[in-house]
C-alpha cells in the first residue's frame, strides 16, 4: 500500500467509524462528515494558529513607521522596495506565506477526503473490493455496507443540484444550491478573517485581495463538480473558521462594508 493509499485509508476508517456510531440517525453519512471535519479542525488549529499570529504581525506592519517610511521612499522603485520588504520580514520572523499554508496543508485533506467519500460508498464490485481492502478490523464490513449516501436533499456521492424545469448545458446537475453556499461562506470567512489593511497597493494586501476572489470561486467550483459531501465539508469548516475566531475576538465585521477594511485600517493607524 502506497503512502497516500494509508493516508486515504485512514480518513475512510474514521469516518466509517463515526459513521457506525450514527448509523441509526437519518442522514448518518452526512452527520459524519460533519463531525470528521470537527475532529480535522481541531487537529489543524496549531496551523490556524500560527496563521492568526502571521495575519496580526502583518496588521502591525502596515502601521509600522519604519515600513510607512520605506513604502513612501521606493514608491516608484518596486524592486528595491520589494528588498526592503524582504528585509523587514526577516528582520520581525514573519512569514508572508504562513497564512496560504492552512489551505496548502488543506488540499490534500480535500482530495482525501473526496476518494474516502467515493471509496465509502463504493457503487460497484471493485469499488466493494478496494473498500473492504481499506476497512480496519475494527470496523464490521457488513453491518455498514452499504452505506445509506442521502442527507437531507442530496446525494452525497454525487454533485448538487436542484433540478430545473430547463436544461442548461453547464449546469447538468440543476441548481448548484450548495456551490453557492460554499462559495459565499469562504468569501465571508476570508473577508472576515483578513487583517484590514490602509494600504491596499501592498504587495500582501494584494495577495489577500486576489485570495478573497479566487478562492471562492475555486472551492464554489469544487461543491459544482465532485460529490456533494465534500460540499457539506467546505460549508462546515468554512463555518467553523468563522466561528473560531469570533470566538478569539478576531473578526473584522467592518470588513464586509464597501471601504469598511481600509477605514478599519485608517482608524487602528491614528
Amino acid at each position: 500500500m502506497s503512502p497516500w493509499d494509508l493516508f486515504v485509508s485512514v480518513f475512510v476508517n474514521t469516518l466509517l467509524w463515526i459513521y457506525s456510531l450514527l448509523s441509526d440517525i437519518p442522514g448518518a453519512f452526512g452527520l459524519a462528515i460533519i463531525l470528521f471535519t470537527i475532529l480535522i479542525r481541531i487537529v489543524t488549529w496549531p496551523l490556524n494558529a500560527s496563521q492568526l499570529k502571521s495575519a496580526k504581525a502583518m496588521q502591525e506592519l502596515q502601521n509600522d513607521k519604519e515600513w510607512l517610511a520605506i513604502q513612501k521612499k521606493y514608491a516608484k522603485d518596486r524592486e528595491k522596495l520589494a528588498q526592503e520588504q524582504l528585509r523587514i520580514y526577516k528582520e520581525r520572523g514573519i512569514n508572508p506565506f504562513s497564512s496560504c499554508l492552512p489551505m496548502l496543508i488543506q488540499l490534500p485533506i480535500i482530495f482525501a477526503l473526496y476518494q474516502s467519500i467515493m471509496r465509502s460508498l463504493a457503487d460497484t464490485p471493485l469499488a466493494l473490493l478496494e473498500l473492504t481492502r481499506s476497512i480496519g478490523f475494527f470496523l464490521d464490513v457488513g453491518a455498514l455496507i452499504p452505506l445509506d449516501s442521502r442527507f437531507l436533499w442530496m446525494d452525497l456521492g454525487r454533485p448538487e443540484g436542484i433540478p430545473l424545469p430547463f436544461h442548461i448545458s453547464w449546469l447538468p446537475n440543476g441548481f448548484p444550491t450548495l456551490a453557492i453556499i460554499v462559495a459565499l461562506t469562504t468569501y465571508l470567512q476570508t473577508k472576515l478573517t483578513t487583517p484590514p489593511t490602509a494600504n491596499p497597493s501592498d504587495q500582501s494586501a494584494m495577495m489577500a485581495g486576489m485570495m478573497n476572489i479566487y478562492l471562492p470561486l475555486l472551492l464554489g467550483w469544487f461543491a459544482m463538480t465532485f460529490p456533494s459531501g465534500l460540499a457539506v465539508y467546505f460549508i462546515t469548516t468554512n463555518l467553523l473558521g468563522i466561528i473560531q475566531y469570533a470566538m478569539m475576538g478576531r473578526i473584522h465585521w467592518r470588513a464586509l462594508l464597501p471601504g469598511g477594511a481600509r477605514k478599519a485600517a485608517t482608524s487602528k493607524k491614528h
